[in-house]
């Protein structure tokens, strides 16, 4: 692999089956030696799931698990600080197996209008429906993640870190259909000028590259190409002749596509051949010079693994390194 290359062939999504951080550190980075990343293990319960983990970075913003989701606090309490061991517990078991380690890894943490909708005010509504609480959400994200991204850094010194912003709400964001806590109506759609510009001022705090994941429909290829990402994750199995065109500018226009094409929950898995070959249809069909396949694009599961069986997940993690290795070998 190339030394100015920011990211290797294959890597994971972010979650994985199971509670134990050093067995998650162990299977991450020994199925993905050229592009390893932070596993989180949502199974521990609240706090390492993917919103209370991202809740945890935030600087002076706190959260609280109620039974309805996660809500600000006044000062930081239990929920926040089983998060922050959580995290604490995944980076001393990266940093473990990851000794001598000098290339790119990935780190995950939830993008500030997934965030926005999923946290909730003191009276129980989103934060989405609060402008001046989306921008106050966004600042303490942004400081937060500085701060997470010096840690990693520290603890890896010969890793290239490679940022990935979690939105798997921000289609539904851009057309209205996150709804409200009586669940009768939905919070307006967000402008997608103000949408671009938070997650443009999240994705300037790292000096490295970024990517947005998103596994639902819909994905708004261009809005992130124009905030600044320089990749795109997504589960490959929803696209639709509508979303065609922006991916051939966006791979134009240098993005990497991390195509999930390798399913998240337990299934029988195609030959890794098989796997690529809808990513190689949509080359031809675009008009794309298919000596660029390999380097343009990320083989990834469709979503993270925490709802597969830790034997599937195992299996689907090197499942996509040989998916990537069949891509580079045969573009055709």
């Amino acid at each position: 692999m190339s030394e100015t290359k920011p990211w290797g062939p294959a890597t994971g999504v972010g979650s994985l089956p199971g509670g134990d951080a050093r067995e998650a550190a162990k299977t991450v980075t020994g199925s993905f030696e050229d592009f390893p990343f932070l596993a989180e293990l949502p199974a521990r319960g609240p706090g390492a799931d993917m919103i209370g983990r991202t809740l945890g970075m935030l600087v002076d913003l706190y959260a609280h698990v109620e039974p309805s989701g996660w809500r600000i606090s006044d000062r930081p309490g239990r929920d926040t600080r089983r998060a922050r061991s959580w995290l604490g517990e995944d980076l001393d078991a990266l940093e473990e197996f990851t000794q001598g380690y000098e290339g790119p890894l990935k780190v995950q943490a939830v993008g500030p209008w997934t965030l926005a909708a999923a946290l909730e005010l003191r009276g129980g509504e989103a934060a989405l429906g609060d402008p001046g609480a989306c921008r106050d959400l966004a600042a303490s994200l942004a400081e937060g993640l500085r701060g997470h991204l010096a840690e990693i850094a520290k603890r890896v010194p010969g890793a290239r870190i490679v940022l990935q912003l979690d939105e798997p709400s921000l289609t539904a964001v851009l057309l209205g259909q996150i709804r409200t806590a009586s669940g009768y109506r939905t919070h307006r759609a967000v402008d997608r000028q103000v949408v671009e510009a938070a997650l443009r001022d999240v994705i300037g705090v790292h000096d490295g590259p970024v990517t947005v994941h998103s596994c639902a429909p819909g994905v708004p290829f261009a809005l992130l190409r124009r905030a600044g990402a320089a990749g795109i994750s997504f589960d490959f199995g929803l696209l639709t002749d509508r979303d065609e065109e922006p991916i051939g500018e966006a791979v134009e226009a240098g993005t990497t596509l991390f195509a999930g094409v390798v399913p998240s929950t337990d299934t029988a898995l195609s030959d890794p051949g098989g796997s690529v070959m809808g990513v190689r249809t949509l080359w031809r069909r675009l008009g794309l010079n298919p000596g660029t396949l390999a380097e343009s694009v990320v083989i990834t599961p469709a979503c993270g693994l925490a709802g597969a069986s830790p034997a599937y997940a195992r299996a689907a993690l090197a499942h996509c390194v040989r998916a990537a290795r069949s891509l580079a070998d045969n573009p055709e």
